[in-house]
This record gives structure tokens, sequence and C-alpha cells, in this order.
């Protein structure tokens, strides 16, 4: 019984980011006709790809009741290292490289989360922060150019079927690590290790083999992010990921993960950073000041844990604006008296 109220609640969370998610569609459709048209909504899809690679590998981490501030970083020291290495190597030897540094962070912070017993906040803040510097160093702050490498510039570039390759890459990640998280037996870890360590513990579940590949998982897919972005820009940018991990976990958030760990989904997550992605696009639509924006988006995070936190009231509060059907609560209990045995 208890799974499938798990799984009832997790579907209620998700449903509410959809509803969020259609509202502000709505509102930018009657605001301006531009927004539902089929090339805006590409570019939507296109723009939200990053953020959403990267909020896919915290919703594992947040899921156990950690977190992780680094993303943004891996993926810009992955970027710079994959284009250094494209310079004189394979794109395959490339690839391998900027995926084995986002793993190799995030096997950094597994290990200092669970061997050292650091909190995951200041581990990630502290690896935050050794990545942008070794990242500044390497590159000596400058962008550096992947021009003259057509295959690798395909993946952020290329449209198969009229839809760019970051929305395969997206979408394909989604599918496959959601499938992990829901169906395999390593995501049941994820969820009872989030719920009850303790209690994960005592029923024989590795927990720091749990949470260290969880890490892993977010810097791979933290790196993949960053090729998508190195290959649209031509360049890999050394502070490309700056304040990406902060939108990351917004759609996180908004997709109904609860920080307390133990619940969460992929769908929902990607439903988050579709709506960031919508509130970006639209707002860029309206002419909107780019100094507001920031405050957009904070309401909507704000209400979106309001009522991550406060759901139970905000049904109570439904029932009570419901109007009664006759016949029924309090009428039902006012109503003339029936008799079987004739007028009383």
């Amino acid at each position: 019984m208890k799974p499938i109220i798990t799984g009832l609640t997790s579907l209620n969370r998700e449903l509410r980011a959809v509803w969020m998610l259609l509202f502000v569609g709505l509102v930018l459709f009657i605001a301006t006709p531009l927004f539902l048209t089929g090339d805006n909504l590409l570019n939507v899809l296109l723009a939200a790809s990053v953020t959403a690679l990267l909020a896919a590998g915290q919703t594992y981490v947040i899921i156990l009741a950690e977190i992780d501030l680094s993303v943004g970083a891996i993926l810009g020291i992955s970027s710079i290292v994959t284009a250094f290495t494209l310079q004189d190597q394979p794109l395959v030897v490339g690839l391998l490289a900027g995926w084995g540094v986002g793993a190799l962070a995030g096997l950094v912070n597994g290990l200092l989360v669970t061997k050292l017993r650091m909190p995951s906040f200041i581990a990630t803040l502290a690896m935050m922060s050794v990545l942008s510097g070794l990242t500044l160093q390497l590159s000596q702050g400058n962008p550096v150019s992947i021009d003259d490498d057509d295959t690798f510039l395909a993946i952020g570039q290329a449209s198969p079927l009229g839809v760019p390759n970051p929305v395969w890459i997206m979408l394909a990640a989604f599918v496959v690590f959601g499938l992990v998280l829901a169906r395999s037996r390593y995501g049941r870890h994820v969820y009872a290790v989030g719920d009850n360590e303790d209690a994960a513990r005592l029923a024989g579940i590795e927990v720091h083999r749990v949470k260290i590949l969880a890490f892993v998982i977010s810097g791979l897919l933290a790196s993949t992010a960053g090729f998508i972005l190195a290959a649209r820009l031509g360049t890999a940018q050394p502070t490309a990921g700056t304040g990406l991990e902060l939108a990351a976990l917004a759609a996180v958030i908004i997709g109904g993960t609860s920080l307390a760990g133990g619940r969460g989904a992929l769908a929902g997550t990607l439903i988050g950073a579709l709506l960031l992605g919508v509130i970006d696009n639209g707002l860029n639509l309206l002419d909107v000041s780019p100094f507001l924006q920031g405050v957009v988006k904070g309401l909507v995070i704000l209400v979106a844990i309001f009522l991550d936190r406060n759901s139970d009231r905000v049904r109570a509060l439904t029932r009570l604006v419901r109007p009664r059907r006759p016949g029924s609560g309090a009428d039902a209990d006012t109503a003339s008296p029936t008799t079987t045995g004739g007028t009383p």
C-alpha cells in the first residue's frame, strides 16, 4: 500500500508542475502571438536542454537528501578539457576526457560526503570553487575555440528530423536515467536511502555506494551539458556554467522533488526545466528588463516551494471554498427526518 501512496503523491507533485507550465504557456499565448510557433517552441526546448541535463543529475542527489552545487563548475571544466583534447585527439578521446573529468569530480564529491562525513552543501560548494579556479587556470580566463571540429559541433548544431541534437540528447538522457530511477534496483535503493538512511542501512543497502554513484551520475550529466553548450557556441567558455547550478536546483524543486529526500521523479524535473525555459523565453518576447527576469523566476520558485510544503493546507482551503451540494454534509444533518412507522 505504501508504494501506491508514494506513487500517487509523486504524480500529484508532477501534475502541479504541469498545471503551472500550462498556465504560464496560456498567459504567454495571450500576451504574444510569437510564443506558440514551431520555431519558438524548439528554441524553448533547445535553451532548456542544458539546465535539464544538470537538473537530471541533481534530482538523483536531492532524492538522497543531499545537494550538488558543483554541477555548473563541472560543466565548465569538462568543456575546457574536452576543447583542449580535441586540438590533437579524435572526437571519442575528447568526449571520454570530458566525461572522465565529470565522473572524477562526482566521485570526489561522493567520497567527501560519505567517507569524510562532510555536509554535501559545504563539500560541493568547496568543490565548485576548486573546479572554477582550475578552469580559469587551465584556460587563463580565455575561451578555447573548437571551430575546426565539425563532428563535435554537430552535437550542438545539427537538427535531425528538424529537431536540434541537444533536444534529442536531453530526451534520451531523461528516458534512460528516468527508467534507472523508476525501475531498477539501484533506483529503489536511492528512494530508500533518501527516505530513511538508517533503515536502508539496516536493510543491507550499501548507503555509501548509492550516494557516491548518484554524485558520479550528476557529474557525467553535467559533462554532457558542457559538450552541448560548447558545441552550440563553437567555443568552450571557462565561465559557461556560472549560476547554472541554481537554475538546475530550481527546476528540480519546481518539478516536485522534495529537499527532505525520498520523493521525486525525472519527469517532474523535465517539466520544471521546461517551465523555466518558457518563462525566460516569454520574458524575452515581451521585452521585459533582464533585471526583472530574475525577480519573476524567483517568485515562481517561491510558489513551487510553498505548494510543496503546504499542499495539505491548499487542499483543505480548496474544500472550504468548494460549494456544498444540496443534501450533503451539514445540509443532510438538517434535512427532515424520515420515518418508517408513520408521522411522528
